[in-house]
């Protein structure tokens, strides 16, 4: 959990308190909304803090309310000049990043006053922070709102722990670059230490946009940026289970109980409570209402929608255009299948109070949810919470996240109102027990993944990343580590040396052939072997034919094709597992020339027991996108044969299975009893090798990347400084 001594500042657009001017002054309310109910259970464990913007406060009030709101609330307001405000929150928060991310493209509007607007807003809540922050602190940054201002802090504070959360869905980056300023949003992202998401797609939507848009690739959600670890994980969204399990005893809910009961008597009450927005899908669902009353002409009379829409945004054109087409639909199928007793839409144009919506909760049969696209939706959430276990049925968007939890609702597709009609008849149908079957699964999961253990689990997962990223520092080699290595290798009786060759001795090229060793290195690898004690080894996935024209001619042991070939020194080449099998790459070769026919600037070089595919020159975001795709089908078509897929420093290879540096090393030296061990690389290649080596052993991974190796270097430079000094010390 949170370490004690650490103080939580929570930073998000508004503050978990609305302020209200009345004719006797100002009136503070505490905010329910779901995130503020969670942290409130840090408060016990640490002292947390709120950065937010409080809506519009007249000057002469901002005093008192900066007062009032730091000692009753702990929270610090930052004040946005009004016309400000409206560029950055209405302006490009809403009209440009939440239709973007919403995947509605066609609805976003750009402007570059509305962009300055923004990323001047996300500064002042970083004066703000900057004023409160102490060493220490873990600092929580909410949503979409807010995208700039994890590197506005990295930069000021590079210690600084930082995470993120976004409440709302990711696209895909095709649709993410459609913003002017996407780059700028994302290496703001990458300035955290987690990003965290509410499903597994909205986490990898932003894992790919960060690798087609910025070029950095992740191993498992682990982005590295520069020498710092950046996690990429998923954290659905919870509810306060017990608040709403347990609030249809309160004696305020059972009264709205009785009323809706009275007001609605015995039909069968299907209901949908969303915010005005396109978001939502609410036309579709009276669309699908309409349609479901024309198929089942039984259900007339018997049958009620409660549609609750809570106002949002009425002043600008989009959104009162939408409560217009509502209000139309609504109209109309009353007016087509409504009677002078019977009105099958009862609409509700207003906020709900606590007891209001979990009355309406308790009574209803059918929980109708179906926005186009939304980050969680906690409503359908808090709808099973009050049911209980107990009988209901939840028709589900399968675009809201919550549809990936909640796997025994009736999911469906917005855009059909033929899907959602038959779902509702489906709902209206469904025997007592298995609503209450279905009902039992889904509770229980929400029980389990309440808003306290969202909570706790994020934090649990930015100190494991903290832990990572300060291991990775730790490894980078620094002088006296250097000197530790020299002073063991003088020691040593027998050393052994196992150096990988590109982008370890020498940089990589464009090509294969232009990576040939310069006098530099040659000279400092003949010295290494000249020493009757070193055992001196390169390692290297090339061909043999070129390891030999290049360095055949060194008193050294050389490994091709990653130990597919093995040349000792003064000895021939022999391959280490019999004959090359070329079966496998008559199936294989046609893939890789159909992605080199796809992919300009990429090629496929064959070895004797590998396929590499290489895309050094081609296009890096087309060519590392391919590069996913490539390893997919293959990984898919090679399940049963007897190779591996890998992927590589710009290359996917195939090779036999079994074929690996580190078989090398456990079959030819791991009893050897050498009583020293350098061993160098920078490819996941080399991952294998540093494995397979004893703890005591000196393992190097070329740049600061995540890796098994005890150390890390940055460059090819960095390596060959360090061979020179120990060839100076032999």
């Amino acid at each position: 959990m949170v370490r004690q001594s650490s103080r939580i500042l929570i930073v998000a657009n508004r503050l978990p308190v609305s302020i209200k001017k009345t004719d006797e002054g100002l009136v503070y309310t505490p905010s329910a909304g779901g995130l503020a109910t969670g942290l409130r259970s840090l408060q016990g464990e640490s002292d947390t803090c709120w950065i937010g913007w409080p809506g519009h406060v007249p000057k002469e009030y901002k005093p008192e309310v900066e007062q009032h709101l730091s000692k009753k609330h702990g929270a610090f307001p930052v004040f946005l000049p009004e016309s400000l405000a409206m560029r950055y929150y209405a302006g490009y928060s809403n009209r440009t990043l939440w239709p973007i991310l919403h995947s509605l493209p066609t609805l976003a509007r750009y402007s570059a006053p509305e962009w300055e607007a923004y990323r001047k807003a996300n500064h002042l809540f970083f004066r703000t922070l900057k004023e409160h922050y102490q060493p220490g602190d873990i600092i929580w940054i909410h949503d979409y709102h807010l995208m700039l201002l994890p590197q506005f802090v990295r930069e000021e504070f590079p210690e600084a722990t930082i995470g993120f959360f976004l409440h709302i869905p990711f696209p895909h980056s095709d649709i993410f670059r459609l913003i002017p300023q996407h780059r700028e949003i994302l290496r703001g992202l990458l300035a955290v230490d987690l990003a965290g998401f509410h499903t597994h797609d909205y986490a990898q939507a932003f894992l790919g946009s960060v690798r087609r848009l910025i070029g950095y690739d992740n191993t498992l959600g682990q982005i590295l940026v520069g020498e710092r670890i950046v996690q990429a994980d998923v954290f659905p969204m919870g509810i306060d289970f017990e608040r709403y399990s347990t609030a249809s005893a309160d004696p305020s809910v059972q009264q709205e109980i009785a009323v809706i009961r009275n007001t609605l008597r015995t039909r069968k009450v299907v209901f949908s409570v969303s915010r005005l927005d396109y978001t939502k899908g609410i036309p579709q669902s009276v669309s699908a209402v309409a349609e479901f009353l024309s198929r089942y002409p039984q259900w007339h009379g018997t049958f009620v929608y409660v549609l609750v829409v809570v106002p949002s945004r009425e002043n600008v054109d989009q959104y009162a255009s939408l409560k217009r087409e509502i209000d139309e639909m609504v109209g109309r199928t009353n007016s087509s299948f409504g009677s002078i007793g019977w009105q099958p839409i009862r609409y509700i144009y207003r906020s709900l109070k606590f007891a209001e919506l979990v009355g309406l909760y308790n009574v209803a049969d059918v929980a109708l949810i179906t926005p186009l696209r939304d980050g969680m939706n906690l409503i359908a959430k808090e709808f099973l919470a009050v049911k209980n276990e107990g009988p209901g049925v939840l028709v589900l968007s399968e675009f809201t996240g919550a549809a990936k939890e909640l796997l025994e609702a009736l999911v469906v597709h917005p855009h059909s109102k033929e899907d959602i009609a038959e779902a509702i008849h489906r709902a209206l149908e469904m025997p007592e027990d298995e609503q209450r079957r279905r009902n039992v699964f889904m509770a229980q999961r929400l029980h389990s993944h309440d808003i306290h253990a969202w909570v706790r689990r994020f934090f649990e997962r930015l100190k494991e990343v903290q832990d990572v990223s300060r291991n990775l520092a730790v490894k980078i080699l620094d002088g006296k580590t250097r000197t530790a290595i020299l002073k063991s290798y003088r020691e040593a009786h027998r050393p052994l040396l196992l150096l990988d060759y590109d982008g370890t001795l020498v940089p990589f090229a464009t090509h294969p052939e232009g990576a040939k060793p310069d006098g530099a290195i040659l000279h400092t690898l003949t010295q290494l072997a000249a020493h009757e004690r070193n055992s001196l080894v390169i390692v290297s996935g090339r061909d043999r034919g070129t390891l030999d024209s290049w360095l055949g001619s060194l008193p050294l042991t050389i490994v091709a094709e990653h130990g597919g070939w093995i040349r000792p020194r003064g000895m021939e080449w022999f391959p280490s597992v019999g004959h090359s099998e070329e079966l496998w790459k008559r199936d294989i070769r046609p893939i890789m020339d159909l992605f080199v026919e796809r992919i300009p600037g990429s090629f496929v070089e064959e070895k004797d027991f590998s396929l590499v595919w290489h895309f050094r020159k081609a296009d890096r975001e087309s060519a590392t996108g391919a590069a996913r795709e490539l390893l997919d089908t293959l990984a898919n078509i090679t399940t049963n044969m007897n190779i591996q897929v890998l992927p590589g420093n710009k290359t996917v290879e195939v090779r036999h299975f079994g074929i690996n540096k580190g078989s090398y090393y456990t079959r030819y030296h791991s009893a050897a009893g050498h009583d020293f061990i350098l061993a160098v690389g920078d490819d996941w290649t080399d991952e294998d090798l540093f494995a397979a080596l004893p703890p005591t052993a000196y393992s190097i991974k070329v740049a600061p990347r995540i890796t098994r190796a005890r150390l890390n270097v940055r460059t090819v430079e960095d390596v060959r400084a360090l061979l020179g000094d120990l060839a100076e010390a032999t």
